[in-house]
């Protein structure tokens, strides 16, 4: 059994989810597996996403975890044969891991909901925007670094702007619209940009206003990404020291619940867009 150094994101997220069903079914790590015909730290292996597991041994996990959830399981095996070398691999190496794993959660997921508080969606972002972001939150970078990140960007476009668009929602506190990163007339073509994507069929824009009553905040921007299953969801939030990964099925519902509550904040579609034009032609 073939073992990885760095595994991704994906590939622990499907050992934890191995895990899980161990853990429901009443089984010690042990006990799974002597049932499996491995060793003890064979199974860490699998569990840790550190070794891969066979579509076979994938389906035989689940039987002996009495688990009868035939779309999960599927899922779990989709996961387990995945040999995808997407684009984001001719980053690896050259930028931290969590932007490759970011992009293959882009490339898998079946849907993506994101919350803005302080800067436009990435997904939304202008090649001028996203580099004087990234220059400004990082003054120490050299331009190739900025410009690497700012090329791996705009590529995770392709999610909502390539050939098989996901369904893409996005709700945006209105002052993330008025700080103006890259100046005036660069952050009017941002806007205007937000308003032309926000005209796909598979699009929706929200606003949240200034002086809306009732509203305590988002706690910071979030990206909720449709796995497979809703149990194979996944929220990417910032962390102090990196990007969190977040998997449990209590949080997973805390987010739902987050986004439909700020949705329900929000404007319409369409008076989101009348707000972002009125923005614009401010500036």
């Amino acid at each position: 059994m073939a073992t990885r150094r760095h595994p991704t994101a994906r590939q622990m997220r499907l050992g934890a989810e191995l895990r899980r069903l161990r853990d429901a079914a009443g089984l010690k790590a042990t006990e799974a597996a002597t049932l499996l015909g491995v060793n003890s730290t064979q199974m860490s292996q699998i569990e840790s996403g550190v070794a891969g597991v066979s579509e076979e041994r994938a389906r035989r996990l689940a039987a002996n975890y009495a688990c009868s959830d035939g779309e999960l399981i599927d899922a779990l095996v989709a996961m387990a044969t995945d040999r995808t070398r997407g684009w984001w691999e001719e980053y690896r190496g050259v930028l931290p891991a969590a932007y490759l794993d970011l992009a293959e959660l882009d490339h898998n997921a079946t849907f993506r909901h994101d919350v803005a508080v302080i800067h436009v969606p990435g997904l939304f972002q202008t090649e001028e925007y996203a580099r004087a972001l990234f220059t400004y939150m990082n003054p120490e970078f050299p331009e190739s670094e900025v410009t690497r990140r700012v090329s791996h960007r705009m590529k995770r476009k392709v999610i909502i702007e390539g050939p098989d668009p996901i369904p893409y929602e996005t709700v945006i506190h209105e002052a993330a619209l008025r700080i103006g990163v890259a100046g005036r007339v660069a952050f009017r073509t941002q806007l205007n940009r937000i308003l032309d994507m926000s005209e796909g069929h598979h699009i929706t824009v929200r606003v949240i206003p200034f002086g809306l009553d009732d509203f305590a905040g988002a706690g910071g921007a979030m990206v909720y990404l449709g796995g497979a299953v809703p149990r194979l969801d996944t929220v990417v939030r910032d962390a102090p020291h990196g990007t969190a990964f977040i998997d449990s099925e209590a949080q997973l519902e805390h987010f739902r619940k987050l986004f439909r509550r700020l949705k329900e904040a929000s404007l319409t579609p369409e008076r989101s867009r009348d707000l972002i034009h009125r923005l614009a032609k401010e500036l």
